[in-house]
């Protein structure tokens, strides 16, 4: 059984411009700027994700002017 305060919103993975990572509930729409990266889960579960793909936390647009891309 659950606990009372257990987390159990289904979440999905989301992704801007600058390749920068956060989550959002499945059921709300997206905000201006973002698109759902299509991982879905609990949210241990997308920050773990999080945590595997995002392995250069700086802006695309730093990474570029650095020559990085």
């Amino acid at each position: 059984m659950p606990n009372e305060n257990e987390d159990l919103t289904i979440y999905i993975v989301v992704v801007n411009h600058e390749e920068q990572y956060s989550i959002w509930p499945a059921d709300r729409e997206l905000p201006p700027g973002w698109k759902a990266e299509g991982f879905k889960g609990l949210k241990a579960e997308c920050l773990n994700h999080i945590k595997e793909v995002w392995t250069d936390m700086r802006p695309l647009s730093l990474r570029k002017a650095m020559g990085d891309s």
